[in-house]
């Protein structure tokens, strides 16, 4: 088994940047500027909230996509094709029902070209390793989810890469099957197990990333880029309840949370030539709406009343990973209706005010609130004021949103702001005519929108 080597340069990212054409010739930049280098010897946990990039930039990394712009250097080398370092554990196991653990995982093994004996041999030493002995002949359905995704850390430990990685690999999992995995497989790497070299890992769960990695670095959205990039002090194993843990995982909140705080890594690659020229002109950026109903936000305010509560604390409490809550929180903020301060949210005195009003007083501080702040339900409702009958159809609103977004995209933020307007009733939604309209016209625009886009 190859000996682990500190520090050698594995893979490194230089200006990487991906970027989709629209079939209306709007180019959407998924991810921009991004450097960073994996090295050997580390755990490197990439973390960011949802449409941030991080499964795209796995994908990168292990030549499974191809950036837009920017080089990708394997061990100093530019990368062509993929990566022949790599292997990728992904959220689900994906293996195949009708063929028993040990084929599957010689399967692998198999597409690089390795002989029956050698491949069997590998194989059923990598079953052994990672704790499926006596297992090699039972199909997936006799298996645990726990024990499927085993079966999957295998196949890809067999081909003993340098680079593993993993894409949310226990997310799918229940908690307590979650943290003993990530315990053995802490196991295997400190204990020299495993053949890799190094191990990067996409996560949503901040207290995973603190856990496992020796190198966390945090991705920004709309688009992707690096917004922190730093090294873990803390020693294996780590304690949940020291000070110390827990004051890294209020700082990776506190950077998520706050869009103007950056912490960009020390060295910055040097630019390189890519051959390429004539860069596309890229769309500017557009106020990202966070996919959360207006009850959420409700609900996290009620839980907050006269009390200012860590963000780490709070999830815990309310059993949410980072995914979950940061869309509240977001939506929250974005209304006024919370502040975060050094990783602690407190409810604002508008908060206050709307937990102790009735449904109509909540509803008018909502809708004073988005026509105040949320520029997508300003330009609705522009428009609507600037139509005679009222209604506007609902293409017309994603025809604007598909410069900024993909049609993905474009879609659920044009969901969200529905359902935000229908909560503060400025206007409702005709889901069998696909139009959005004024119940009651109004006459007098307070805000005296117009329709012209800023």
């Amino acid at each position: 088994m190859p000996t682990k080597v500190q520090n050698e340069s594995l893979i490194k990212l230089i200006n990487i940047e991906k970027s989709y054409r629209q079939p209306n010739g709007q180019v959407i930049t998924i991810m921009e500027q991004i450097n960073l280098e994996l090295r050997t010897g580390e755990i490197v946990a990439l973390l960011g909230p949802s449409g941030s990039g991080k499964s795209t930039l796995m994908r990168i990394i292990t030549g499974l996509v191809t950036p837009t712009q920017g080089q990708v250097l394997y061990r100093q080398e530019p990368m062509r094709g993929l990566n022949p370092g790599a292997a990728i554990v992904f959220q689900n196991s994906a293996l195949y029902p009708w063929l028993t653990v040990l084929e599957n995982v010689e399967l692998g093994l198999k597409a690089i070209g390795e002989g029956p004996r050698s491949r069997k041999r590998k194989a059923l030493r990598m079953i052994d390793i990672i704790g499926l002995d006596g297992f090699e002949n039972a199909y997936p359905k006799e298996l645990s989810g726990g024990m499927r995704q085993r079966v999957g850390f295998a196949r890809a430990l067999a081909v003993e890469p340098e680079l593993l990685c993993m894409d949310e690999p226990f997310s799918a999992l229940d908690v307590l099957t979650a943290e003993n995995l990530r315990f053995e497989l802490l196991d295997l790497w400190l204990e020299k197990k495993i053949p890799t070299q190094s191990i990067l890992i996409v996560t949503h769960n901040i207290e995973e990333a603190v856990i496992l990695a020796d190198r966390i670095i945090v991705l920004g959205s709309n688009p992707g880029r690096v917004r922190a990039d730093f090294p873990m002090t803390l020693p294996h194993y780590r304690d949940r309840k020291q000070a110390a843990f827990q004051a890294i995982v209020d700082r990776v909140y506190k950077i998520l949370t706050n869009p103007d705080l950056d912490e960009p890594e020390e060295e910055t690659p040097e630019p390189m030539s890519t051959g390429q020229t004539g860069s596309e002109p890229q769309t500017p950026k557009y106020q990202l709406l966070p996919h959360v109903r207006i009850g959420s936000i409700a609900g996290l305010l009620e839980l907050l009343e006269n009390r200012q509560e860590d963000l780490y604390r709070l999830g815990q409490e309310l059993q949410l990973e980072l995914d979950d809550i940061l869309p509240i929180v977001e939506g929250a903020k974005l209304m006024q209706l919370v502040a975060l301060n050094e990783g602690d949210i407190a409810v604002t005195a508008l908060g206050q005010a709307f937990i102790a009003g009735d449904i109509d007083q909540r509803k008018l501080i909502i809708r004073q609130q988005l026509l105040n702040h949320i520029r997508l339900v300003q330009q609705i409702f522009a428009f609507l004021n600037a139509k005679q009958n009222s209604r506007i159809p609902e293409s017309l609103v994603l025809d604007i949103l598909e410069r900024y977004f993909t049609p993905q995209e474009a879609n659920r933020q044009l969901d969200t702001a529905i359902d935000w307007g229908r909560y503060g009733e400025l206007f409702g939604y005709d889901e069998p005519a696909k139009e959005i309209f004024l119940e009651t016209p109004v006459l007098d625009d307070p805000l005296a929108l117009t329709t012209t886009e800023v």
